[in-house]
Formats: C-alpha cells, structure tokens, sequence
C-alpha cells in the first residue's frame, strides 16, 4: 500500500505548540498564518486518525497522541535537518571542485596561462583539466563530466551554451627545404586541397575547421594523422610534409625560421575558441570566473597581436 508522507512544516507546527503552548506562537515560528495553520494541523488530525491538539482561550496543548506523535516528528525533523546540512556540504564540495574540458590547442596554449591565473584568485579551488579533440570535449561537458569546456570546433551542439573567449587563425607550414617555401607565387587553395597534408584526427577544431574551408576542392588523402600539435609541428620541422596548424603552436618556430609560415591566396582560417557549458545560461562559481578571465586574456591576445602572420611573397 502507498503510504502518503506527512508535511514536514506540519510536523513542525505540532513541535512548536509542544514548545510554545500555542497555535499561534508556533506558526509565527514557521512563516505560516494563523488560519492557515489551524487548517493543517486539522488535515493531519484526519491524516493519523486522533485528535492531536487540545484547544483552549489560552492556547493549546498536545493530546497524548499528541506527545506521541510530536516525539517522534521531533527525530524526523532532525533527521531532515542532517539531510539539508548533507546535500548543502555536497553542494560546497561541488563548488570547490571545478573538471575543465579542453581541446589539444587550447590545452596547450592558453589553458596553463587561464588556470594559473584562477588559482590565484581562488586557492582553495581544486582543478581537474582533460584534454581531448574538440568533439569529445563536447561530449564530456553534455553528460556533465567536464563543468565547462574550451573548444576551436566551428560547430558546435545546440544544446550548449557558448561564448567565445579568444581568436585564433589557422596558418600553412612547411619547413625551409619545402618547394612552398622557396617558391615566388604562392600556391592556390586547390593545390593545398590536392597536397597530401600532416593533418589532426577527424573530431579535432582544426582538422574541422580546415575541412569545411577546403570542403569544395578534390582532396588528396592526409599524409599523416596525428593527435596533436605537438607531433604535427615535429613532423613538419622533420620535413615530412606541409601542414596547416594554430598560430599559436607554431609562433616561435615561424619567429626562428625553423618553419615558414606560408602565404595560400584567397584562403583565410580564422576562427573562434570558445568555452561551452550546460543550461543554464549563466554559467557561476569557478567555471564561471574561468570563462570570464579567459574573456579578458583573450582581449589583452587581441591587442597585442602576437600571432603568427604569413608573408605575402
């Protein structure tokens, strides 16, 4: 049979007439107006079965039953009071734990920079970072895995929500012994589309990103794939083949000479990173305050223009 649970605030105003010898007194304990009160008190006499208030001109007083039953509300009022206490230090432990997702690039270009400004700010904070391709990222943040995550893909779930953080743009490398780099007219987008490519894994913000510029040209099959920028630089700097990389992975190789950045007509590779979350739509506590100083890190990147920019031959 279903049982039907008493109100706790009931059970309250039966402990507080024990308390205070009156109706009255004990539904001003509560928040609760005095008829009102009256009416419940009622509904769980009908409830139980037995009267369990004495009504006098001076206030009121348990029956027997009464006592009974206000003795053991006493031991479920504070068994729920324990229960609130519980979930509010889960919740707190759940505030002070912040699971960031982030793709390779952001990872490890901005990431290190991002959250050791956080753990300025707020010490007491423990941060638990994975990477992965932008996809997966994605997914981790859908089934609540990650609290927020950072991505470079162009496409993203309609169940998130996004805001951009930083600005990035894809560049062509290819090492100095590379007939791109010594050639006077630059190559077309259709032969880098026909060039077979040092590429990122299907899923990443870069291999998508690339994808979707060059999605109107023959393509050549990839010359490698590789799960990060980290092997992709290498195997450029190796002179394996030309790829299309972040600037930001590739800024210092590009400023010693050790790559060229090279210049394709017509092709541009901008491109948005952004953080993503679940609704709701203001995103609070630490993941919130990431998401803001990435903001700002983002703009100082902006206005410093440090990225890599390939020369027009």
């Amino acid at each position: 049979m279903t049982r039907t649970w008493p109100d706790l605030v009931v059970l309250e105003l039966l402990v507080g007439v024990d308390e205070h010898g009156s109706l009255s007194a004990a539904a001003r304990r509560v928040g609760m107006a005095q008829p009102n009160a009256s009416r419940a008190v009622k509904q769980l006499e009908r409830h139980f079965g037995t009267p369990l208030l004495r009504r006098h001109p001076r206030g009121a007083t348990l029956t027997p039953h009464g006592t009974v039953i206000a003795h053991w509300a006493r031991r479920v009022l504070a068994e729920a009071a324990r229960l609130l206490d519980v979930a509010e230090s889960l919740q707190t432990e759940r505030s002070a734990t912040l699971t960031v997702g982030a793709s390779m690039t952001v990872a490890e270009q901005l990431m290190p920079r991002w959250l050791a400004a956080l753990r300025g700010s707020r010490p007491e904070v423990g941060i638990h970072l994975q990477v992965h391709n932008s996809v997966r990222v994605t997914e981790l943040v859908l089934d609540g895995t990650c609290d927020v995550g950072f991505v470079e893909s162009p496409t993203l779930p309609r169940d998130l929500h996004t805001s951009t953080v930083a600005r990035d743009r894809l560049v062509v490398v290819a090492s100095p012994s590379h007939a791109w780099a010594r050639r006077r007219i630059p190559p077309t987008i259709a032969e880098l589309a026909a060039t077979r490519l040092v590429v990122r894994e299907p899923g990443s913000g870069t291999r998508t990103t690339l994808d979707r510029a060059l999605e109107e040209y023959e393509r050549a099959e990839p010359l490698l794939e590789l799960a990060s920028a980290a092997a992709i630089r290498t195997s450029v700097l190796d002179g394996v083949g030309p790829a299309v990389m972040s600037s930001l992975a590739v800024a210092d190789q590009v400023a010693s000479g050790e790559l060229r950045a090279i210049h394709v007509e017509g092709l541009e590779l901008n491109r948005e990173l952004r953080a993503v979350w679940r609704p709701p739509r203001q995103l609070s506590g630490p993941a919130g305050e990431l998401v803001a100083l990435a903001r700002r890190s983002g703009r100082r990147d902006a206005r410093e223009r440090d990225g890599v920019a390939p020369a027009r031959p």
